[in-house]
């Protein structure tokens, strides 16, 4: 005999069990059955629900160690036949077929298997789920007459639907747009792997992106060109598109550029510091004992130009802090956290953006990546920064203690700042940058004339090599004592020589940060 035609029947079957007992219950209170397979049925027994296994649905037993248990014509036709059409209900009448009304199915973790260490390829291998995507784009293809949810965050929205009557087309529709974006991102994942045979190195013969929207914007860098935010899968924590919104106005694409430059510039730093950028450049930036001090720093670097920039702190945005930042008008912030005291001042400047990162430096993740027309380029990411220190002295004099630790600093900023860059710093703070010029003597001198106070005893970072002595000139007019850079030009002994000419001290450290 035909089962009932009137059951509704939701089939579960999830590797992630977030949620699925709230989900069980709810469904079960609409006079579902449920239908399961393997670890969910076990998980719904335990909970005290009653479940009917798919192998008992089927009347065929799952085989080939469970590879093989939902890709059975009762649960495919169940999900796939439409029910505005007499021919497909005759048919699943015909064969004993009941119609599956939800599905509820994530996959086996295969990302998170490729990506731990040690995990071997036949571990590896075996997270490849068949049954499950099939599953989800039978019903995902047929989603006028089945709910197909893959996340367990959509949960609640199936349930809350359901008390009103039903799930309507519209969510329906939305879920299985997911349902078919997150089996492409699967299958992309996979087909990544293989093709580099399991170690897929940094660049992958077809590299296969996947996105996911975070939400519109008010427009792009322009006001006529419209924008949105997207967020990597595996974005890691500490990132900006990780970031919790606090308070203050929408992000727009400028914020969110610019507080990534200042995100990744304070991540260089272990001791407290802070970072002003204005145009994706930095106006300021120093390091102290405290985030107050270091932001107080950098803002006095150059105050004119900090007025509506973006801050990042490498610790958290305290009261103390934003006293500090008293009336300057800033566009956006970005700390590690915010404290429940300092929440209460900044609501005072309502308008102002405020992220927590809630992470104290920034790891980047994936690639580097950027348009170009008709295509893309990608790197790695510059993530290292070479020690001074380690760098090789080459000039007679040799930097003091103090210099070298300025150096350091200044060689850090200078790999945050647009070429040709030049940073003057010292005490632990910028002095006066060269962002963006087209020659590098314009860079130095415009550094010059950007500080607001004597250079004299100061050092200089240079993102690249001089390929004249004139920038060695400018700095050595302008009072610089130590300069760090790359090296590598054909002229290196002619710049050499005029460092050893003016006295100065000099370190190539072989490492260019280029910054376009």
């Amino acid at each position: 005999m035909p089962p009932p035609a009137e059951r509704r029947l939701a089939l579960l079957s999830v590797h992630d069990k977030t949620g699925l007992i709230d989900l069980a219950h709810g469904l079960r209170e609409h006079g579902f059955t449920l239908l399961s397979t393997g670890g969910t049925a076990a998980a719904l027994r335990e909970a005290g629900l009653p479940v009917v296994e798919v192998s008992q649905h089927t009347g065929f037993p799952e085989i080939l160690d469970g590879r093989v248990k939902t890709l059975h014509p009762k649960i495919h036709a169940g999900l796939l036949a439409r029910r505005d059409l007499p021919a497909h209900l005759g048919a699943l009448e015909e064969l004993h077929i009941e119609p599956i009304q939800l599905l509820a199915v994530n996959l086996y973790p295969f990302e998170a298997t490729a990506a731990k260490p040690g995990a071997s390829r036949e571990e590896i291998l075996e997270m490849i789920d068949i049954g499950g995507p099939s599953m989800i784009r039978s019903a995902a293809k047929n989603h006028r007459d089945v709910a197909v949810v893959v996340d367990p965050a959509d949960y609640p929205r199936i349930l809350a639907e359901l008390r009103e009557g039903g799930v309507s087309q519209e969510t329906r529709t939305a879920l299985a747009a997911k349902a078919f974006a997150r089996t492409a991102e699967y299958d992309r994942a996979i087909g990544t792997y293989l093709a580099a045979g399991g170690d897929p190195g940094p660049f992958p013969a077809t590299l296969q992106l996947s996105f996911h929207k975070v939400s519109g914007l008010r427009y792009g860098e322009n006001p006529h060109q419209e924008a949105a935010f997207y967020r990597e899968g595996d974005a890691p924590a500490g990132s900006i598109a990780r970031a919790e919104p606090i308070q203050g106005k929408e992000l727009s694409f400028n914020n969110l550029l610019d507080l990534d430059s200042a995100w990744r510039l304070v991540s260089e730093f272990d001791p407290p510091a802070a970072a002003i950028i204005k145009h994706n450049n930095p106006c300021g930036a120093a390091v102290a004992g405290s985030a107050a001090e270091a932001f107080a720093r950098a803002r006095d670097a150059d105050p004119q130009s900090a007025f509506g920039g973006v801050v990042a702190l490498n610790r958290p945005l305290d009261v103390e802090t934003v006293l500090e930042i008293g009336a300057l008008f800033l566009e956006a912030i970005v700390a590690p956290s915010v404290p429940e005291e300092a929440r209460a001042l900044l609501k005072k400047k309502a308008q102002l953006r405020v992220l927590a990162a809630s992470a104290s430096r920034l790891e980047l993740g994936g690639l580097d990546l950027r348009r170009v027309s008709g295509g893309l380029l990608t790197q790695t990411w510059d993530r290292e920064t070479a020690s001074v220190a380690q760098g090789r002295v080459v000039t007679r004099r040799v930097p003091t203690a103090a210099e070298l630790e300025d150096l350091e600093f200044a060689w850090k900023i200078a790999k945050h700042v647009k070429s040709n860059a030049i940073v003057y710093a010292a005490g632990g703070r910028t002095l006066g940058i060269g962002a963006g010029q087209m020659s590098r003597v314009d860079a130095a001198r415009l550094g010059v004339q950007k500080s607001l106070t004597p250079l004299s005893g100061c050092v200089l970072a240079s993102d690249a090599f001089f390929p004249f002595r004139d920038g060695i000139d400018a700095a050595a007019q302008a009072g610089v004592a130590a300069v760090v850079q790359p090296g590598g030009s054909l002229r290196d002994p002619e710049v050499i020589a005029a460092a050893d000419e003016h006295g100065l001290a000099m370190i190539f450290t072989g490492e260019r940060h280029f910054r376009h």
